[in-house]
């Protein structure tokens, strides 16, 4: 035999035939493997080998090359034992193929028993298939995954399920193997997830490749596993918090938007979530919260479970409550940091035991851990988040802990959003009503509904405002107004200039003449404004100040209404017999351009005639145009006769069934004729003798009319009236009584002079017949005409029965 195999280097031989029958056994063999020559001669070899030989043994064996490298062996004991085997071929008698086996204990591993333990000792799961998808071989890695041992697993498909764990995506396994071993490509499989009962979701990714023999055939398939879970975990709250953003805060309402945090926790990592928000933010306050302040009182505002029902609550939706000061609660609150806390049913904590409902529930339901989050923002509390876990048994952790501030504070944000918004828009809605008419004030000339909407936008309330002024000689003002823009602002802006027409409407003007007045008011109120010229230096600059305005006066006694309108809608005109018209009359420049004139339209108006005056925000909607408004108003007004209210209640329905892009305003007026019977009229010649015909005249009719205890007054007023227009004023003088709610003295001449109330000097003669007048009647004034102007006082007397 070869020295070189059979030299002192090796400790067993072995001769073997073709077939691999043993045909000589050493006695160093003896000794390594337990095997005496009687029992190992004749046998298979193969029988000794605890794995297979590497496919090169094939080839040399084929080629009857000789051959070395490792080999597994069992011992007679059945130990495993690494050898290092050396064939050479060698040529029996009958040339039949012989062969020499010299092995040695390996002194290091061979590389095929490096590649053996790099595969059973790598981190990474592996699983190794045949070409019918059953499992041959796992690695340590693979079993402790699966829960199984490698006898367990061998022989099962590789999509079999040896616990009752759900595993999402397995199903898919068998048909991605078989594609890799068709293709002979590399398969991947994104991602599975297992869902183990009632703890967290795991997720692996695995790769799967073919295993292909000398020849390239794929023989069997092979598939590396990897744990994805801590990547999973962290796309998943990065998704919970993308959903935080998106569905928290979607509205301007405190509970809303508590109970959307309530239900962003109970998808993302809690299984019961609680928001209480403190009680003062619904009293429209300001809250700061003072550690050690005393006890705080809370609102359960939002709840959420993964439980049909939230069987694990115990405070209802809008009840008060009080946390006691030991509690996670108010220690969570006192330091301004969230906080992890377990939860024993075995051991309840005494702040808990306290609260026999609360403990009684945590008992029931197995809740375990707890994390209390302050809600606050910019440096106000509002309130706190709890997340409970009883479902899933893992207790909160450090990313759950970011996870859980994070959509807290985007909540409080939101919420702090609302709170203020709701102050805000509480605030101008407030000033907005209150700016506005509350009710109809006495006088006799129409019959008077109105109506005002805010807008359903943010920005809420507007600058439209309406209003009704008694004027002298039994007149009324119906007025319609439109401050561009939304919000306070808006508002404060509209109370001035509703201010400014009251004031100017007692000085009688007319209404172009008003509205020239009015224009100049609200240029200066532009100029007043931040970053205009002549305001504050460094102030901040604001859009230009505009506004609209309808200011129209109609006269029972004539029947006549005048108008201006300083960019406004015009009104819509409807007679008695219910024909609605909107009249083509002059519409003149916004408010606020300045220099261009109004124009004045006089119109006369029968009995019961309806005047509709209105906002822009009425007729005008995203999706219908002006004219299609217009239509829709006509044909509601020019319905059969019903009260005014109903009448601006069909209109809102019918105009805005939902709530409106701009505030509107509504002022619906039906007009009153004064009849003849309680007008009376004079000519006075241009003589001062006429002054006791006059004092006559009104003597007269006072007493037709039942008013004999007004008598002596009203002959002073007239004659103090009369002899100032004889005096003072021109033809033609006309002397006019009204018998109204007052009763109306009106003197005319053809002179613009307006008088002047004033005190008369010890030795003056005259200047005391006006502040006689004052002394005597309720009002008195003036106001021009085209013609020259009217001196008028209003005397108050005893209701007709």
């Amino acid at each position: 035999m070869d020295p070189d195999v059979f030299g002192s280097g090796w400790e067993a031989t072995a001769v073997v035939d073709g077939g691999g029958r043993i045909l000589a056994w050493s006695e160093d063999a003896r000794r390594m493997l337990g095997h005496d020559s009687a029992d190992a001669v004749g046998r298979d070899a193969r029988e000794l080998l605890a794995a297979e030989l590497p496919y090169a043994v094939r080839g040399a064996c084929a080629s009857r090359t000789a051959w070395s490298g490792g080999a597994v062996v069992r011992t007679r004991e059945g130990r495993r034992l690494e050898l290092l085997v050396h064939l050479r071929p060698l040529t029996g008698a009958d040339d039949d193929p012989l062969w020499i086996v010299a092995a040695t204990a390996a002194d290091e591993p061979a590389p095929e028993t490096l590649n053996r333990w790099a595969i059973e000792q790598l981190p990474i799961a592996v699983v190794v298939c045949d070409d019918d998808g059953r499992i041959v071989r796992t690695n340590e890695a693979f079993t402790a995954m699966s829960g199984a041992t490698e006898d367990q697993l061998r022989g099962r498909g590789i999509a079999e399920r040896t616990t009752g764990e759900v595993v999402d995506g397995l199903d898919e396994l068998p048909r991605l193997a078989e594609e890799a071993m068709r293709t002979g490509d590399v398969v991947r499989h994104q991602a599975y997830v297992r869902t183990l009962g009632t703890r967290r979701e795991r997720s692996w990714s695995s790769l799967l490749f073919p295993l292909k023999d000398p020849q390239g055939r794929a023989r069997g398939v092979a598939a590396a596993v990897y744990d994805t879970t801590e990547q999973y975990w962290a796309r998943r709250r990065m998704s919970v918090v993308n959903a935080a953003s998106l569905s928290i805060g979607t509205t301007l309402d405190v509970t809303r938007t508590a109970q959307e945090l309530a239900e962003i926790g109970i998808e993302g990592f809690a299984d019961f979530v609680l928001v209480d928000l403190l009680d003062d933010l619904f009293q429209n306050t300001e809250t700061d919260l003072t550690p050690g302040a005393g006890p705080l009182v809370f609102r359960r505002c939002a709840q959420a479970s993964v439980l049909e029902g939230c069987p694990e609550a115990t405070v209802e939706i809008g009840q008060r409550h009080v946390y006691a000061a030991d509690s996670p609660q108010a220690k969570a609150l006192a330091v301004s940091r969230p906080s992890q806390h377990r939860l024993d049913s075995a051991s309840l904590p005494a702040w808990l035991t306290a609260d026999a409902d609360r403990a009684r529930s945590v008992i029931t339901h197995g809740m375990h851990a707890l994390l209390v989050v302050p809600l606050q923002a910019r440096g106000v509390t509002l309130g706190l988040a709890q997340f409970h876990r009883h479902r899933i048994t893992e207790p909160f952790d450090d990313e759950d802990l970011l996870l859980a501030r994070e959509i807290a504070t985007r909540a409080a944000l939101s919420i702090d959003n609302a709170r203020r918004y709701s102050r805000e828009r509480a605030t101008a809605v407030t000033l907005q009503r209150s700016l506005l008419q509350r009710g109809t004030p006495v006088q006799s000339a129409v019959d008077v509904a109105t109506r005002y909407l805010p807008a359903g936008t943010r920005a809420g309330v507007g600058g439209d405002w309406f209003d009704v002024i008694p004027l002298s000689g039994a007149r009324v003002a119906l007025v319609v107004g439109d401050v561009v823009g939304h919000g306070l602002r808006a508002s404060a802006t509209m109370a001035q200039l509703r201010t400014a027409v009251r004031t100017l409407a007692d000085v009688d003007l007319r209404p172009d003449e008003l509205l020239t007045q009015l224009d100049d008011v609200v240029i200066r109120l532009a100029r007043e404004e931040p970053g205009a010229p002549g305001s504050v230096a460094g102030a901040r600059p604001v859009a230009e100040l505009s506004a609209t305005c309808l200011y129209a006066v109609y006269d029972p006694v004539s029947r006549s209404c005048s108008l201006a309108s300083a960019g406004h809608v015009l009104p819509a005109v409807v007679t008695p017999d219910g024909t609605v018209a909107f009249p083509d009359l002059s519409v003149g420049p916004p408010l606020g351009l300045g220099g261009l004139p109004f124009e004045i339209s006089e119109f006369e108006l029968a009995e019961g005639s309806l005047l509709a005056l209105y906002t822009d925000g009425l007729i005008e909607a995203r999706d219908r145009n002006i004219d299609t408004g217009l239509a829709l108003m006509g044909r509601v007004l020019g319905q059969p006769v019903r009260s005014l209210e109903k009448l601006c209640d069909d209109l809102l329905d019918e105009l805005l069934p939902g709530r409106p892009v701009d505030d509107v305003a509504i002022l619906l007026a039906r007009t009153r004729v004064l009849d003849t019977t309680r007008v009376a009229t004079w000519d006075l010649p241009n003589n001062p003798q006429i002054v006791a015909e006059a004092r006559k005249f009104a003597s007269a009719q006072l007493a037709a009319w039942g008013l004999e205890e007004a008598v002596f007054t009203t002959e002073l007023v007239v004659s103090e009236l009369v002899t100032n227009a004889i005096r003072y004023g021109g033809d033609p003088i006309r002397l006019r009584l009204i018998r109204d709610e007052v009763l109306i003295c009106e003197v005319s001449d053809g002179s613009n002079t307006a008088p002047h109330l004033r005190r008369a000097r010890v030795f003056d003669e005259g200047g005391r017949g006006l502040l006689l007048v004052a002394q005597l009647t309720e009002s008195w004034g003036t106001r021009q005409t085209p013609f020259g102007k009217i001196i008028w006082a209003e005397l108050s007397v005893t209701p007709e029965v």
